[in-house]
């Protein structure tokens, strides 16, 4: 197994580490923060035992899963020897483009330099780079050692190789990468989460539904089909004649809808009260961590079903 050189060391950065080392890859931890990797590594020995109960660190020991991730105080260091790294550093294009301008200089030619950016395009901070066309954006879903789906999303410049390398490797991680054919704002997880934001927002402000029933109608319902399988299979299987039988009994369903959907509501205006409110009534703020930790469990045990699922029914 070859080396995964982890930049920046936080609530991405962590699960990133757990996930290539599950994979068997050495991992070097390295933030600018020097306290950064440390606590990662105090948050991932805290986690092990779950994720070993539940089976999914591909049989290590939780002891060798820590033996692999390790802290690096010098980012040269960290860099030297690694084919991938993932950057993690905050949502700010200028930090962007001073990392990658280090990350550009110090890694070997052939490190593939990949970016863990949920919002900015890649061309925004690697236009300049003598080794641009190395680099590219692999977004995951928090936390990505429980959640499989990554974005791979090139810039212009990028080399279709590289592309293809890194959705390979992602893939032996136990990913499933999103392979995008070119950049575009959200990308394609976010922009399917935001539509289904907006019409959230535009429900509740409008006072059609409240939160609680918002939440019920896709925990209880439309999720419970998305955890194993797409829209497009969903509709596929929701007529008899397929996809094409669905399209002629159901778009005008949606036709009618789609006028109505097409104003935005503010997110931080009234209606953040009324949002703020309900979910405080569920949960304090003191007590969102704790909470964190509970979805992570339900994360690892929907996971471990996922999998036996798959071995017993078919994927």
């Amino acid at each position: 197994m070859s080396k995964v050189a982890i930049i920046g060391s936080g609530f991405v950065g962590r699960g990133w580490a757990i996930s290539f080392a599950r994979a068997g890859h050495e991992v070097a931890l390295w933030d600018a923060d020097a306290a950064a990797p440390d606590k990662a590594l105090a948050f991932i020995d805290a986690v092990l035992p779950d994720l070993v109960a539940n089976d999914l660190v591909n049989g290590a020991s939780a002891a060798e899963m820590r033996a692999r991730m390790k802290p690096v105080a010098d980012l040269g260091a960290a860099l030297t020897g690694a084919t991938h790294v993932q950057e993690n550093t905050p949502e700010d294009v200028q930090i962007k483009r001073e990392i990658f301008a280090r990350l550009d200089a110090l890694a070997a030619p052939e490190t593939v330099l990949a970016s863990s950016t949920s919002a900015i395009l890649p061309s925004a901070f690697t236009q300049t780079l003598a080794g641009r066309a190395r680099c590219l954006v692999a977004h995951p879903i928090n936390p990505p050692y429980l959640v499989p789906a990554a974005e791979v999303v090139p810039a212009p410049w990028t080399d279709p190789a590289v592309v293809e390398r890194t959705a390979a490797f992602l893939r032996a991680a136990g990913h499933a990468p999103i392979v995008m054919k070119r950049e575009l704002d959200g990308f394609v997880m976010n922009r399917l989460q935001g539509a289904l934001l907006e019409e959230a927002f535009r429900l509740v402000a409008d006072g059609y539904a409240g939160v609680e029933d918002v939440d019920i109608g896709i925990r209880e319902g439309l999720a419970l089909r998305w955890s194993f399988m797409g829209p497009f299979e969903t509709i596929d299987l929701n007529a008899p004649g397929g996809v094409s039988d669905y399209v002629a009994r159901y778009q005008g369903i949606y036709a009618g809808i789609f006028a109505s959907t097409q104003r935005r509501v503010d997110w931080s205006g009234p209606v953040l009260a009324e949002v703020e409110g309900e979910r405080r009534k569920h949960v304090g703020v003191d007590k969102l961590a704790e909470r964190q930790a509970w979805r992570d469990r339900h994360l690892m045990a929907l996971a471990a079903h996922k999998r036996r699922a798959g071995k017993d029914i078919g994927d």
